[in-house]
């Protein structure tokens, strides 16, 4: 069950309405670095969370927090498309909201949502949940949202050197400052796992005697003209405490060369396949 506050979240101020920042703002809603992806992420791994309920809880409240954030970003993308123009005589004014829709803004904006928001990104393209991650196992969940925050931090760092808007600059520092809680908060879960020794590898249920383990910890230098790199990954102790890391350049195959043999007839293959 959900409660919803009259409310936003943050205040949205706009000073300036401005169209294509309207339509760059969309990609913070619903692009893969946006707002319902980390919403929808979010309650699908509570709602899959087993264990301690605190995790449960944990996902379940950011993810209500998110649907926040995509309340208060579709106002300011409404704020943005006012004064925008809706007939041919519009048009004809040629004012600077004009000018925008005519250099690059949604056209969508007009035709389809009456200047407002949509569940679109940037390019009009709705989003179709292929983005959200939730697999049950709760460290690689945890994973996953700390990318899903670092980029959608990264978006909003962009957004905000886009406009010169005081209000949009206010409320893009507050969604800035969120991003930051919400990484911090997933790596806290991974660190309250074990950190590094404790939560890799992912699964760490996975018995042992599953794994080619002779396989696990050496680096593959696949170019045919480029040393092995040296950093962190080829040498000294693996991040998990099991192993050292090592590297293999220009490694030899160690599986076979594949052939398929003749194909079946009536399969619909050439005579000289079959």
């Amino acid at each position: 069950m959900f409660h919803h506050s009259s409310k936003l979240q943050y205040k949205v101020r706009v000073d300036t309405p401005d169209p294509q920042f309207a339509k760059y703002l969309q990609q913070a809603i619903g692009g893969v670095e946006g707002e319902i992806r980390v919403a929808m992420q979010y309650f699908f791994q509570a709602m899959g969370a087993r264990g301690d309920p605190k995790y449960r809880d944990l996902l379940m409240m950011t993810a209500t927090e998110e649907l926040s954030h995509i309340e208060f970003l579709g106002h300011a993308v409404a704020l943005n498309l006012e004064g925008a123009p809706v007939t041919v005589q519009d048009e004809a004014a040629k004012d600077p909201v004009v000018n925008a829709i005519m250099g690059g803004a949604n056209p969508r904006h007009i035709l389809s949502s009456g200047l407002s928001a949509m569940p679109v990104n940037a390019n009009g393209v709705p989003f179709d949940m292929s983005h959200v991650y939730a697999t049950g196992n709760l460290a690689a969940d945890m994973m996953a949202n700390v990318t899903a925050e670092s980029g959608g931090r990264v978006l909003a760092s962009r957004l905000y050197n886009m406009t010169d808007d005081s209000g949009m600059k206010d409320m893009l520092s507050f969604l800035i400052a969120r991003d930051t809680m919400h990484q911090q908060q997933w790596a806290a879960v991974v660190e309250e796992l074990g950190g590094w020794t404790g939560t890799f590898p992912i699964p760490n249920s996975t018995p042992e005697a599953h794994e080619a383990t002779e396989h696990s910890y050496y680096f593959l230098n696949t170019s045919l003209d480029e040393p092995t790199p040296e950093g962190r990954w080829t040498s000294g102790p693996s991040l998990d405490g099991r192993s050292e890391f090592s590297a293999r350049d220009k490694p030899e195959p160690l599986g076979q060369k594949p052939d398929l043999g003749k194909a079946k007839p009536h399969s619909g293959a050439q005579r000289e396949q079959t």
